[in-house]
């Protein structure tokens, strides 16, 4: 048995890839980006850029795989701001690319193509935590480009039969994350501060906004028992169910580093547009599943503060 992942040299990629291995028991194929050059333990790994259509239909016409878990994105909010047809274009067209060498193959396969929680947008308080079923009102480009390969997963299960299954992915973080994505940014400040790299100031945006934060190696454990035991056509939340304001999470970050520093507001760090709120309910995961999340918040942040100690 075979399993693919596309995308696989970002954050998610490497847990994946032992998860996969731990629990379904089968090789591994990863795909990158030519020039990368990701350690994923135990997975045979080769280039691929998912906007080139007759690489991708030659690698699957090749490989087969029996899974296949789409990570390949342009992921950062911020970043869709400043390069919208770059974002576009990967998370778009790179899942037309996927879906369709899949159907035109005839392949048996199982696909997972992986959403965000932005794509619900701006939420009424009293329709939080929320739904799979709630309104998508993307307030960014990043979450309209990411309903839009939603909304193409569900066309291609229900018109040719394919066994797609979507996810809405609410905030994950923990070792290895980018400092482009705000808890892992301010664990590296914090181990900054630390080592004596940087004065004792965290340069901050938006404070205010709840988030629905999630431990990378909970949310790789959702990724297989949907792909399991997901229903074809499907979306389900993946999240904790317990947002939190970013403050009081830079105040654990603060607590458990033990840094003695002041918060600034940088204007460079601020969206443009910024939703107050983004929780997920997850009772449908949880129900048609088993899966929950089960590592603390606490632990997350410092296994994530002992990994930027070793980087930096």
């Amino acid at each position: 048995m075979r399993a693919l992942i596309i995308g696989a040299a970002g954050f998610v990629g490497p847990y994946l890839a032992k998860e996969i291995q731990d629990t379904l028991k089968c090789s591994v194929l990863a795909t990158v980006l030519p020039g990368e050059k990701p350690e994923i333990e135990g997975a045979e790994i080769r280039p691929l850029d998912i906007l080139d259509e007759q690489a991708l239909y030659r690698l699957l016409y090749e490989e087969r795989p029996e899974y296949i878990f789409h990570l390949a994105a342009q992921s950062s909010v911020a970043l869709s701001w400043k390069k919208p047809g770059l974002t576009m274009d990967i998370n778009v067209k790179g899942a037309l690319n996927l879906m369709d060498a899949v159907r035109s193959l005839g392949l048996k396969t199982t696909l997972l193509m992986v959403g965000s929680g932005e794509e619900y947008g701006r939420i009424d308080p009293e329709h939080v935590p929320i739904k799979e079923t709630e309104l998508l009102k993307p307030g960014n480009i990043y979450a309209a480009s990411k309903m839009c390969q939603g909304m193409m997963g569900a066309v291609y299960a229900g018109s040719y039969g394919m066994r797609v299954i979507m996810t809405r992915s609410f905030n994950h973080f923990g070792p290895g994350q980018s400092d482009t994505f705000v808890l892992s940014d301010f664990c590296k400040q914090a181990v900054m501060m630390e080592k004596g790299q940087s004065p004792c100031v965290f340069r901050t945006g938006n404070l205010g906004s709840k988030r629905d934060f999630t431990d990378v190696r909970d949310v790789v454990r959702a990724y297989l028992r949907l792909a399991m035991f997901g229903r074809a056509g499907e979306t389900y939340n993946v999240g904790s169910q317990n947002a939190r304001k970013i403050s009081d999470l830079l105040n654990m970050i603060i607590e458990i580093s033990g840094v003695d520093a002041v918060v600034e507001t940088d204007p460079a760090r601020v969206r443009p547009i910024d939703v107050p709120v983004i929780e997920a309910d997850i009772t449908k995961i949880r129900t048609e599943t088993g899966w929950q999340p089960v590592i603390p918040t606490e632990q997350t942040i410092s296994d994530t503060l002992d990994w930027w100690r070793e980087k930096l």
